[in-house]
């Protein structure tokens, strides 16, 4: 059993306060939906419980059958999906792939990565420049990078960024097998995606 557990959770920024004394346990097979006015500190939120940003107090645990989960170990079981996820626009998206599979350890094939990009819809667009993709594009290969190794933990920035019909119901999906399959928690101001969230954590109020 994975779980994710927050304490006395906070964040600064000089003298500001983004959020402080934040509590909330996810286990396997529920999620998390953070939610509150734009500044209120959802995005830096999830950089905190990724481990992409140091908290000025408290405490962001994972463990898996109760023991606890090294930095090392954490980012292992970790998929991103964030407005400000870097893809690097000289390369295709099959090159792309490639090279995070690579920095993540993962023996993969050409096979591997095109059945992802069939996932996200972007099948017959694997060998184009990611320089030459639109917006919503570049948010469907984000999540095929996300899912490469089948993260248990799954933290979802803006999920429908950017995305058309087709794109959401394609995140929609995921969504419903991330939750089966371990934690999925998600950041946004959409209504229709809060309730995604099994227990809701307002921000701001």
């Amino acid at each position: 059993m994975l779980s994710l557990q927050v304490r006395d959770l906070a964040k600064r920024y000089n003298q500001r306060q983004v959020f402080a004394g934040l509590n909330v346990t996810v286990t396997d097979g529920t999620s998390l939906a953070i939610t509150g006015p734009n500044g209120s500190g959802k995005s830096t939120l999830i950089r905190v419980l990724c481990g992409l940003t140091r908290p000025n107090g408290g405490q962001v645990t994972v463990s898996l059958d109760g023991a606890s989960l090294s930095p090392a170990e954490c980012r292992a079981q970790i998929g991103l999906v964030a407005p400000d996820l870097a893809l690097y626009h000289e390369l295709t998206a099959l090159e792309n792939l490639s090279f995070f599979a690579q920095v993540r350890g993962l023996t993969t094939n050409v096979a591997d990565l095109e059945a992802l990009l069939e996932r996200v819809g972007l099948a017959a667009r694997g060998d184009d420049l990611v320089g030459a993709y639109s917006s919503g594009m570049r948010q469907r290969l984000k999540y095929a990078q996300a899912l490469l190794h089948r993260p248990r933990l799954l933290f979802l920035d803006e999920p429908t960024a950017n995305l058309d019909e087709a794109g959401s119901a394609i995140v929609a999906e995921i969504i419903a097998e991330q939750k089966q399959r371990g934690i999925l928690v998600l950041a946004t101001n959409e209504p229709e995606e809060v309730y995604y969230g099994d227990q809701i954590l307002r921000l701001g109020s």
